[in-house]
């Protein structure tokens, strides 16, 4: 253990073994920090924050503060965090509105400068955050997702695993697993067909996913009609996670980006012969 004398360490707070803390951090009472930790500088972990092994925590971060929000009381819940993540500088994670739940996130993430996860979020494992993510109370991630900068994610959202959504993005409702969000239009384009690529999904899967894609988004049926079909013809295999995806929204799915080919024509006096194209738009929509 390697603690640097300028820091205050409350004496009920339990350190596990090889743990690095930098000067002038601060850890509260209740805090349990997990074997081969490594806290650099101006670091605080609020009580009843829980570090589970192999955890790398930048400058500046706060853990477990009370929640921004109007109605929370004087005690409040905790943050429990896994294994071998990384915090990068000033991130701030908050705990649970509740005194006896907590903001939860997985294993194997990755939290870029300046992210915030507000109180009783819960986050999978191996996703990535880039600098200046934000997002609201309660949202839930999946596994694989990757946020780029500047995200901003409504309360009570979901991103479902392997989605990829670009930088500036505003999400407001839920976003499918498998999928892209565009960053400009906060749309998604098509399926993150990178990201299958390279967790290992095969040419059949990806196939079967488009033709959940399509049903989706281009199949012109009732939201309805779109469950049902999913679950009749996709409740297993690839898909199985999509189906259940979609069958537990409550804020309704981030539609799809689409712009359309559609010239208008200027006709003078009936005159069928050549007219004018005065405006037109191309079609751009990825399914891969």
């Amino acid at each position: 253990m390697n603690i640097d004398p300028h820091s205050i360490i409350s004496p009920s707070a339990k350190i596990g073994q090889n743990v690095e803390i930098g000067p002038f951090c601060v850890i509260e009472p209740d805090v349990c920090i997990g074997d081969n930790c490594r806290l650099d500088s101006r670091i605080t972990l609020k009580r009843g924050t829980v570090l589970g092994t192999g955890n790398n925590i930048g400058s500046g971060t706060v853990i477990g503060d009370k929640p921004q929000h109007t109605a929370v009381k004087d005690s409040y819940g905790k943050v429990i965090i896994g294994n071998n993540n990384t915090f990068r500088e000033n991130t701030t994670v908050h705990a649970s509105m509740k005194e006896s739940e907590a903001t939860v996130i997985g294993s194997n993430n990755y939290l870029m400068v300046n992210a915030h996860v507000a109180h009783d979020c819960v986050i999978g494992n191996d996703n990535v955050l880039v600098n200046n993510v934000m997002l609201g109370g309660h949202v839930h991630i999946g596994n694989r997702v990757n946020l780029g900068g500047a995200v901003g994610v409504h309360q009570f959202c979901r991103i479902g695993s392997l989605a990829m959504v670009g930088g500036q993005a505003h999400v407001i409702q839920d976003v499918p697993p498998f999928v892209t969000v565009d960053g400009l239009t906060s749309r998604i384009v098509g399926l993150n067909q990178i990201g299958l690529r390279r967790n290992g999904r095969t040419i059949e899967e990806v196939n079967v996913l488009k033709e959940v894609y399509r049903l989706i988004y281009r199949s012109g049926l009732t939201w309805t009609e779109i469950l049902q079909q999913l679950q009749n013809n996709y409740a297993v295999g690839p898909c199985a996670e999509m189906t259940q995806f979609l069958l537990a929204t409550k804020r309704g799915i981030v539609s799809e980006r689409r712009s359309f080919n559609a010239p208008l024509r200027l006709v003078d006096n009936g005159d069928e012969q050549e007219s004018s194209v005065i405006e037109s738009r191309t079609l751009k929509i990825n399914v891969g």
